[in-house]
């Protein structure tokens, strides 16, 4: 399957454009259920859920249910991606869309694909193109642009936790960008899934500590008894941490993680028409200049 994509042209492009897609439907799902159960008892779901998908992928593909022939080195560095990325970053996120709402958090995450140029250029010597440089510009700006429409003061909190929030947030999207980047170094040519597989197991056993520290296992227990949840957790599961995540490591290993995060920045763009056909978004004149430029943006990163 991996095999398969890597043949298509611009297949490093094409799969982090698939996680974008991925990444809206989940965050509607997970919207859903995380109102109902809590944002943190979803994360943990959602990993365990996209663990048991991901095992029957690779049991049906790959002839193993586990990733038994990776390296300690594919295990150490995609564990630790994991941990960063899946774990402390959604951490740091979740706490930071609490402060000062979702609409800002995800402005603040816009500059994953600005952290992951950076960091793949120091860690790993990759660098832009002046045409992708200028993609990166282009499709961020976008993204900015619509983001800011709808100012968040009624969302966020004011002074010191606003300020708190949007560190929080910068953490996070630190902690994506560096895990991406620990991703691509670890995953070699490995198998996506089978990497995605060793990235969500070491993400749960952080979630594990951090639901035994603070213990919220009673909250899971009884999140288990919300069918509705689950259901959209289920689905979120699906096109998140098993095909999402997994569509975002093919990115990285087939692309630049700079071009890669940031078509997986569309994100707010795609969920737009989502928004609007819930009633909960109006398109506006404004978004849809953004929108434009943010496509524009990414179209160069298509440009030979």
């Amino acid at each position: 399957m991996a095999d398969t994509l890597a043949s298509l042209p611009h297949a490093g492009e094409l799969a982090a454009l698939g996680t974008a897609l991925c990444w809206a439907a989940t965050a509607t799902s997970f919207e859903i259920a995380g109102r109902r159960v809590g944002s943190m008892v979803v994360n943990l779901l959602r990993l365990l859920l996209g663990l048991v998908f991901l095992s029957i992928t690779c049991a049906v593909f790959r002839g193993m249910a586990f990733p038994m022939d990776a390296t300690a080195h594919q295990w150490a560095w995609l564990g630790l991606s994991g941990l960063v990325g899946l774990t402390i970053g959604d951490l740091l996120l979740f706490r930071a869309f609490v402060l000062i709402g979702a609409r800002l958090g995800i402005l603040v995450m816009s500059t994953v694909p600005i952290f992951a140029t950076l960091i793949s250029w120091l860690f790993l010597g990759e660098r832009l193109a002046p045409l992708d440089s200028l993609g990166v510009m282009l499709t961020v700006g976008g993204v900015i642009w619509v983001v800011l429409e709808r100012q968040p003061s009624q969302e966020a909190a004011a002074g010191r936790l606003r300020a708190q929030g949007v560190l929080l947030a910068l953490g996070g999207a630190l902690g994506q960008a560096a895990g991406l980047v620990l991703s691509k170094h670890g995953m070699g040519d490995y198998d996506p899934f089978a990497a995605t597989w060793i990235r969500c197991a070491a993400a749960v056993g952080g979630l594990v500590v951090v639901f035994t520290v603070w213990r919220w296992w009673p909250r899971l227990f009884a999140a288990l008894g919300d069918r509705r949840a689950l259901a959209f957790t289920g689905l979120g599961s699906f096109t998140g941490p098993f095909l999402g995540v997994s569509l975002s490591l093919a990115a990285v290993q087939l692309t630049q993680v700079g071009v890669a995060s940031t078509l997986m920045a569309l994100v707010p763009i795609l969920m737009l028409p989502i928004a609007a056909f819930r009633g909960v978004e109006r398109i506006t004149p404004r978004a849809v200049v953004g929108t434009l430029v943010a496509v524009g943006g990414a179209a160069l990163l298509f440009v030979e």
